[in-house]
This record gives C-alpha cells, sequence and structure tokens, in this order.
C-alpha cells in the first residue's frame, strides 16, 4: 500500500482533490490502470487514443498547423496605419524560433494542439535575470498544469499555475508571468473545454467502428455462422470442429479457400452483411459528425462529397474567418495581456498573416489587384509584394482617376486637378521659397534673444554650482582626494540641473513653445500659399513634439560638454575651463541657434504643411554661389515626401580627395551641417 497511497496522493495534488478515496483503492487502480473517459461506445478514449481516429487526428492537424505555419508579426502602432516591429524581443521568437530546439510552426503547432486535446496551452517564459526581457518560450505538458484562482490583497482575482511532474519530481508554482497560457472553448475563463473529453462518445463511436471493420476483415468477412451436424455431437467433437474451421477459414490471408464438409456438416451464416449495416454510410457520417466538432468544412478532413469547384473556395474563405480566426485571436489576446508589459499594448501588437490563405485564383487576384491600382489604395510594389516580387523603381506612387472629386463639390475636371492647376497657378506666381525665407528672417532675432536668456539662466546656474564644489585647490587637493570628490559632487549636482524636469528645461520650454509654435503657423502659411493648398493647417501637436524633442538635445549636449570639461581637465583648471564654456555659449551661441533654427524650423514645417496638403516628392535647393561643396552635390535632388535626402551613415564627397560629410542622421530637410541655408521645395 505504500506505492500506491504515494500514487494516490500524487494524482490528488494534481486535481486538488481525491479520485478515489484509500478506502476503496480498487476504484483508483481502475482509474489509473484503464484511463479515458466513459462514453457509450464501450471503447476508452483519452487524449492519446483520440489521436488515433483519421478524421479527428486530421481536424487536430488541419489547425494547428495552419495556426503554427501562419507568420505571426509584431507591429508598432503609427499615427496611420503600422510597421514591423524588428527590433521589439518578442518579434524573432514569434516569428523564427521561440527558443534553440523548436521553430515558430513547431512551437505554436505544439500548443494549438494541446488547446483543442487539453483544452488548453501553455509555454514557460524564460527572461533575463536582470532586465526582465523575454529570451526563450519553452512548451509546458498541459496533462500536468493545473490552473488556479486566488484573491489578491486588493480585492482584485489572479490566475496562477501548478506545475506538477510525479515522474521527475518537479513540483512548481507558477506566477502569472511565468506562463503563456492559451486556453481553448471554455466557460470560466480558468482554461477551456478538452474537446477530446466532449466528443469522447462521436470518438469512441468512431474507434468501435474501426475496431468493428478491423475483426470482421480477420473474420474473413463473415462475422458469425453455425456448422450443423445431423446427429449429436459430444462436447469434444464440437470444440475440435470449430477449431479446424477456424484454421482453415479464418482471416484475410485465407479468404476465398475451399471449404470441404465431412459426414454431412453443413454452414449456415447468421451474420449481416456490411452493407445491411449501413457500414460504410456510418463510417462517412462519422467524418461530417468530427467536422461539427471541430467547426471545419467537411473537405478539410477528406469528405468530399458534397465539395464541388464552385464551392470549394467559399468553404476555404469560412474555415479561415470563422473556424481559424478565432484560434488566431487567442494567441494574439494572449500575447497582447501575457507577454506585452501594460505600458507596450497601446503601442505594439501581434498579428497573423493570413493573406495566403485568403488568395483566390491567378485572375481572381489580378481582377482585385487592378481595383486597388485604379483607385488608388495599391501601388505597384504594393502588388509586386503581395505576389512576392521585389519592388521596381518608380513604383512606390498611387495613381487616381482625374475625374475624381470630394463628395459635394462640382466640377469635372475633379478635385486633384484643380488642386494641380492650383499649384502651377502659385508657382508661376512666383510664390517661392523667398516668402518662407523673408519669415525666418523676421523670427531670427526672437529666437537669437530667446537663446540669450537661456545662456544667461544657465551661466547664473552652473556659476553657482562652481563657486559651491569646485574652490580654489589647496596644497593636499589631489586628483584622488578632496579635489576629485568635489569633482563628482559638481557633477551629481549639475545632473540634477540639466535633468528633464530640471529649471534649464524649464525655461527652454517656455520660451521656445510659444516663440516656436508661432514661427511654425507662419511659415505654415507661407508654405500652404506656395502649393495653391486653402485649407488651414494645424501644426500646434507637432510643435510640441518638435520643442521636446530639441528642449531634450540641448539638456544632452550642454550636460556632455560640461562633463567633459570636468573629466579631462586638472582640478586647479576646472573651474576656469568651464567659466569660459558658458560665456561662450553667451557670446556666440545665441546667433548660431538663431541660425540653425531657421533653417531647420523654416523647412521642417513646411515640409509637414505640404504633406497635409498632398505634395509626394520635395527638391532639394541651393541659395547663392557660396554654397559648401556638400550642398552643391545635393542642389536639385528630388526625392519622395516620406523619404530622406540622406540616410543616416551616408557619405558625401568634397571638393578635395578624401573630403567626406557623414550624415549623422536620416536627414529630410536642410540643414545638412551646421551654417546650411538651403531650402526644399515641393514637386508638382
Amino acid at each position: 500500500m505504500g506505492i500506491l497511497r504515494t500514487a494516490v496522493q500524487a494524482v490528488e495534488r494534481a486535481t486538488s482533490g481525491p479520485l478515489s478515496g484509500i478506502a476503496t483503492p480498487e476504484k483508483w487502480v481502475e482509474e489509473w490502470w484503464t484511463g479515458g473517459i466513459q462514453n457509450s461506445a464501450g471503447v476508452r478514449v483519452d487524449q492519446e487514443t483520440a489521436m488515433m481516429y483519421a478524421p479527428y487526428f486530421a481536424g487536430v492537424r488541419v489547425i494547428s498547423e495552419d495556426v503554427g505555419g501562419l507568420p505571426l508579426l509584431m507591429y508598432e502602432r503609427l499615427a496611420r496605419g503600422k510597421d514591423r516591429a524588428t527590433t521589439h524581443p518578442l518579434y524573432p521568437l514569434l516569428h523564427d524560433a521561440p527558443n534553440p530546439m523548436m521553430g515558430a510552426l513547431a512551437f505554436r503547432e505544439n500548443l494549438t494542439g494541446h488547446c483543442m486535446n487539453w483544452g488548453r496551452g501553455a509555454a514557460y517564459v524564460i527572461t533575463h535575470p536582470r532586465t526582465g526581457v523575454i529570451e526563450e518560450l519553452w512548451p509546458l505538458r498541459p496533462d500536468r498544469l493545473h490552473v488556479k484562482c486566488r484573491r489578491m490583497g486588493n480585492g482584485r482575482f489572479e490566475r496562477w499555475y501548478q506545475y506538477l511532474d510525479d515522474v521527475n519530481g518537479i513540483y512548481a508554482n507558477l506566477a502569472p508571468g511565468e506562463v503563456l497560457f492559451v486556453g481553448g472553448v471554455g466557460d470560466n475563463g480558468l482554461g477551456g473545454h478538452s474537446i477530446v473529453e466532449l466528443a469522447a462518445n462521436s470518438i469512441g463511436l468512431g474507434l468501435a467502428t474501426e475496431h468493428y471493420g478491423a475483426k470482421t476483415f480477420d473474420n474473413n468477412s463473415a462475422p458469425g455462422g453455425i456448422l450443423t451436424h445431423p446427429d449429436t455431437v459430444s462436447d469434444e467433437a464440437r470444440k475440435r470442429m470449430r477449431a479446424d474451421w477456424e484454421n482453415l477459414h479464418r482471416g484475410i490471408n485465407r479468404a476465398g479457400l475451399m471449404a470441404i464438409m465431412e459426414e454431412g456438416v453443413t454452414w449456415t451464416s447468421v451474420g449481416l452483411p456490411n452493407d445491411a449495416n449501413q457500414f460504410l454510410e456510418t463510417r462517412k457520417l462519422q467524418v461530417t459528425d468530427m467536422s461539427r466538432w471541430l467547426r471545419l468544412p467537411p473537405h478539410m478532413i477528406g469528405d468530399l462529397d458534397r465539395a464541388t469547384f464552385s464551392n470549394i473556395e467559399s468553404q476555404q474563405l469560412d474555415y479561415v474567418s470563422m473556424a481559424l480566426a478565432s484560434w488566431l485571436t487567442r494567441w494574439e489576446q494572449a500575447i497582447v495581456t501575457q507577454l506585452l508589459l501594460p505600458e507596450e499594448r497601446a503601442r505594439y501588437f501581434p498579428e497573423h498573416l493570413v493573406d495566403a490563405l485568403l488568395r483566390g485564383d491567378t485572375a481572381a487576384r489580378y481582377a482585385a489587384y487592378a481595383i486597388g491600382r485604379q483607385w488608388g489604395w495599391l501601388s505597384a510594389n504594393d502588388v509586386r509584394e503581395r505576389e512576392n516580387m521585389n519592388a521596381i523603381d518608380g513604383g512606390d506612387d498611387y495613381l487616381v482617376p482625374l475625374n475624381m472629386i470630394p463628395a459635394g463639390s462640382s466640377g469635372s475636371d475633379g478635385g486633384r486637378g484643380r488642386a494641380v492647376a492650383r499649384f502651377a497657378r502659385a508657382l508661376r506666381g512666383r510664390r517661392s521659397w523667398q516668402a518662407r525665407a523673408n519669415v525666418t528672417d523676421a523670427w531670427e532675432s526672437k529666437i537669437a534673444d530667446a537663446d540669450q536668456e537661456v545662456a544667461d539662466l544657465e551661466a547664473e546656474k552652473v556659476g553657482a554650482l562652481v563657486d559651491e564644489h569646485l574652490p580654489a585647490p589647496k596644497d593636499e587637493d589631489t586628483d584622488g582626494g578632496r579635489g576629485r570628490r568635489s569633482v563628482l559632487a559638481f557633477l551629481a549636482a549639475l545632473r540634477t540641473l540639466y535633468a528633464e524636469d530640471g529649471p534649464i528645461a524649464e525655461r527652454m520650454t517656455g520660451l521656445w513653445l510659444p516663440l516656436f509654435t508661432s514661427f511654425a503657423a507662419d511659415v505654415s502659411t507661407e508654405a500652404a500659399d506656395e502649393v495653391g493648398h486653402e485649407e488651414a493647417v494645424d501644426l500646434s501637436t507637432w510643435t510640441r513634439a518638435y520643442v521636446k524633442s530639441h528642449v531634450g538635445y540641448r539638456l544632452s549636449s550642454s550636460f556632455g560638454q560640461l562633463r567633459k570639461i570636468a573629466d579631462e581637465s586638472e582640478y586647479d583648471q576646472v573651474a576656469a575651463d568651464i567659466v569660459d564654456r558658458f560665456t561662450k555659449w553667451q557670446d556666440e551661441r545665441p546667433q548660431e541657434v538663431a541660425r540653425w533654427e531657421g533653417t531647420q524650423l523654416s523647412n521642417a514645417a513646411s515640409r509637414e504643411t505640404w504633406k497635409d496638403a498632398g505634395v509626394r516628392s520635395l527638391k532639394w535647393v541651393t541659395q547663392g554661389s557660396k554654397t559648401c561643396p556638400y550642398c552643391k552635390k545635393l542642389d536639385g535632388r528630388t526625392t519622395p515626401i516620406e523619404d530622406p535626402f540622406i540616410g543616416k551613415g551616408d557619405e558625401l564627397d568634397g571638393d578635395a580627395d578624401g573630403e567626406k560629410l557623414t550624415a549623422k542622421r536620416d536627414t529630410f530637410h536642410p540643414p545638412v551641417h551646421v551654417g546650411c541655408d538651403c531650402q526644399v521645395v515641393p514637386v508638382p
């Protein structure tokens, strides 16, 4: 009873309740060794035997392979549309391989099969011990995983898990963040129903029918009969006659052998033939019955009786949109709620690519592409991408009919035709970048005054920190003594001064936000007139983001320069070098910032306005004859408005041999270097 008691305790732990009491071990032994789910067919049905039933195995295979085979991608939400988030840590785990031993198909196929058989599929989540970034996902045995629910201290409920492996002696409580859990169809939110358990009678009937058919052929297709002798025979003689008959005629290998009757013995069949038993009809009905359980079109698991060329495509679409879509949604929602952080969910989301399963024949696809191309929501490269072909130059243009006009408007040339005409008239009327340049000239002095206030504040605040932490050195001050400690204290105070919520950031934001908002609005007005755009363009939100970005850059740049001086200068020279630096800022930086922002903000605000007006391409133009060799290389270059003129890391050749300028960022508009005063203009 010692081994039996241990086994009972293990089962009780795994199920949070006894299957049968210690006082009635015979019931437990029956459950342990026979297993399976009770069904009317009298055949043992469990997750293992159910997969031996061909229609059920075919259905599980279809759904799990399709779920695993579809690409699962992480996306980042954009202001309009989405983009593949290839740099997110989950992207390679979901798309390529969740662990070193499995590909993405095998992993998701495995867990989906577990969901169907056990009503739950789960994977163990391995994270980096310091960063918490998810690094691997490993499937867990569903028969050893048990889902629990507990009330937290705040009154909320939390799902947690027990993993009980008596074979290997593993008993673990797993927190929600350690498990990726995908449930099947359920009724309590903790798990799902096992299809094997719900369909036990249907599966059992199918297995019983297969067993019956096999035994029928084993008995030479004659399941029962009577040997008749005219006289009375003894028990010994009856046994010998039956044994001799079965040895000669039983089994498929002896089918068709000639029978020789002795002493008046005759054979009378009492079994019903298979057609009378409707054996084949029963087998077909079981395939249809299993398709109901799995929500599959019958042709997906081999029943083609009602499949035709006219309805097979409709059934395929119904399968994708109904049966498969629910499984894909379960996966996507499990990833969002269990693998993404709450602050990530508004930005990232997973999605399966089902386009391949929804593709029609060649003629239907090409007709759909033609419609999308004609009405402007597909470009040539969009179509080529869907057909697994490489992009071509000029293939990103979108075309629309020229006779299209906005709802409620009139005219035969269409809304876009009138916009192009206004654009051309504006250019003929000499509405050019010169008008924007005049606006910039008017604002540069205001920008310089604002930055002078910032520089004066920095001189005041940094000077106070120098006086407090960097006094004149004494003889005992050395790099490893009090002098170095003073420098470290100065840097700590300096970091606080240049923090995102510090006084420097507050003053810059307070000065720049209203100034740049008004400047951008004036530039936008001229830019809209330049292309004949009559609708108002609101750049206030864009300007707020622009100011925040540039405040962050200035804070980082100023702190970085002062920290470098503190790190590299001798202690007795640190204070003087820092004073020299912010004195230089007061004298020179306001005019430099005014020139830079005059070009930068003017071109950036113009580009945003033209995007709203529907302009598709921009051209780089230089001013005057003193343009540097780098800008001359860019003069006249045209690019789509969404693309940079120069990509990060690209190089521009100068006039001298080996002279190069390397772009530190994607450059969508001037300036490309300090002192650059180039402009961008719209291309009609």
